[in-house]
């Protein structure tokens, strides 16, 4: 059994025009809702084995907020293939863990996301910023997670919906 946490970058900033996208920053909101989202995953038991993020800054400042809030100290790697990740490449990438790693959290962004987790769980499941995803799958190796792979979608946790 394999569990996939996806969660989308809380909310970026637009305000400087200047700044390129890869670079933008969490604006106030998302600076606010990565935090109740890693305490969440504290409360909830949802610790990973592993922390996975985008290489984008507001990927990188999303995890930094989960994982001083969640208590999370095992390994988190950055990664430049998440960035603008279409489903596909998501898949690709989560087939090549190491099989060791039973959870793990995936910090990336929309489309992507949405169509990575849309013929996983065979619904569409909107995730707006900061909205994480737990997926349960009857896996015993990633290498098995293909196109047809159906996941159990256990629950999808929206920042407005936690407290503060």
């Amino acid at each position: 059994m394999k569990t996939l946490l996806l969660l989308r970058h809380a909310k970026s900033s637009w305000k400087d025009s200047d700044v390129d996208d890869h670079e933008r920053p969490l604006n106030k909101r998302g600076k606010k809702d990565a935090p109740k989202i890693g305490r969440m995953v504290r409360d909830d038991d949802l610790l990973p084995d592993l922390i996975v993020s985008s290489s984008a800054k507001r990927c990188r400042k999303t995890a930094d907020h989960v994982i001083e809030q969640s208590g999370y100290r095992g390994e988190t790697r950055l990664s430049s293939e998440l960035y603008e990740a279409n489903g596909e490449k998501l898949r690709d990438f989560l087939s090549q863990l190491d099989d060791r790693i039973s959870r793990v959290l995936l910090i990336a962004h929309n489309p992507g996301l949405e169509e990575f987790l849309e013929p996983l769980v065979g619904e569409y499941t909107p995730l707006s910023t900061a909205a994480l995803a737990h997926v349960e799958l009857s896996l015993d190796r990633w290498a098995d997670l293909a196109s047809d792979t159906r996941g159990n979608l256990i629950k999808v946790s929206q920042p407005r919906e936690l407290e503060d």
